[in-house]
């Protein structure tokens, strides 16, 4: 028992002495806050400075950033005890307005082998050009998109969205009265005649119920300048089509129409490019008066939807057939079939239509 101790004592007393002799890291600040730098100005650097209060050597065995927009570099000989080193942070703003943080791991010899630095700041993000602001270029007309969003459209009443727009020219630009578009959608602009280099807007108002459709729809529209050439502009509105309910009562909702779908989702498994598949979705009315389905819209060319009757009486059911025709798809698809109705709680409702494609 008395030699085991003795060893003990021996072995902690070593190891004491190691820790001792051991190198230690200590760096003046963990933590560096570049403030406001400009994303055009260039790459900023930071050095860290880090002074060895152990009793041997210190060694930085590397320094990893945690992004690459981070470059590091250090002292790469032996730091005395004593001495000082560095490690630093080279960042690069360029494309990255905004807030950062990043980190530099450092593995050494020391105790503990792994140490942390950050640094900080905020990106103000470089002036956009009006290329930047109106990238489609029609003629002399700039505009932020081609396709002009509405988002929702109602069928209670006319939607009307302002789109930003830019005369790219030395000349007043005119428009036109002249414009191609389906009724149901008005285009105007705000002024019409737009002073050089200045902007104004495309005023669009969609009325969903005049479409008398549902869902997401895409209508391609077409306006006229004053310009000798590239007079006529092309661009697409689209629009998400919502049924309007007036408000009802818990009575009155207990009467309606009501859609349920037995399954939803059917997954074919794996079949051949060019294959063709089918299957069948049951939908049922299970309300207290007639369901009437107003579409059953797919979301990709490559599926059809049959419906063989649009009104369902009470409990009364019907088959939606789906047709799905792989014909140059290749990889997991996944299909999706819209189907709306009266039923005012859930008037819009999807089946889903999935599987895999091999070449």
């Amino acid at each position: 028992m008395k030699r085991i101790l003795a060893a003990l004592i021996v072995l902690i007393t070593a190891a004491n002495i190691s820790l001792a002799q051991t190198p230690k890291i200590e760096f003046k600040e963990e933590t560096y806050d570049f403030g406001q730098v400009e994303e055009t100005g260039g790459p900023i650097e930071h050095k860290f400075v880090f002074t060895n209060k152990g009793k041997s050597p210190l060694i930085i065995q590397g320094v990893k950033a945690s992004c690459g927009c981070t470059t590091p570099s250090w002292t790469k000989e032996p730091v005395l005890p004593g001495a000082d080193g560095h490690i630093t942070a080279r960042y690069d703003p360029a494309n990255r307005p905004g807030a950062f943080t990043k980190s530099l791991t450092v593995t050494s010899n020391a105790d503990p082998n792994v140490t942390r630095v950050y640094i900080k700041g905020m990106v103000n993000p470089k002036p956009k050009t009006t290329q930047n602001q109106y990238p489609v270029k029609l003629g002399n007309l700039r505009m932020k998109y081609r396709s002009m969003h509405m988002g929702d459209v109602s069928t209670k009443e006319p939607v009307t969205k302002k789109f930003e727009i830019y005369n790219d020219s030395d000349a007043p630009l005119t428009f036109t009265e002249k414009v191609d578009a389906p009724s149901y959608v008005k285009v105007s602009f705000e002024p019409s005649t737009i002073a050089p280099q200045e902007e104004g807007k495309l005023v669009v108002t969609y009325d969903g119920k005049a479409k008398n459709d549902f869902g997401t729809v895409i209508d391609n529209i077409s306006v006229y300048t004053n310009e000798e050439t590239d007079s006529k502009k092309d661009f697409r509105v689209q629009a998400t089509i919502k049924e309007y309910f007036p408000p009802m009562t818990a009575e009155e909702l207990a009467k309606a129409p009501k859609l349920h779908i037995e399954s939803t989702t059917y997954d074919f498994g794996t079949i051949k490019t060019g294959q063709k598949v089918d299957t069948e979705y049951t939908l049922v009315n299970t309300g207290k008066s007639t369901l009437n389905i107003r579409a059953a819209k797919t979301t990709c060319g490559c599926t059809i939807a049959e419906l063989s009757k649009e009104n369902l009486a009470p409990g009364e059911s019907v088959q939606l057939k789906v047709i799905f025709d792989s014909t140059d798809r290749r990889g997991n698809q996944q299909k999706s079939i819209n189907i709306f109705s009266n039923d005012p709680q859930k008037p819009a409702q999807r089946v889903i239509l999935k599987g895999k494609v091999d070449a």
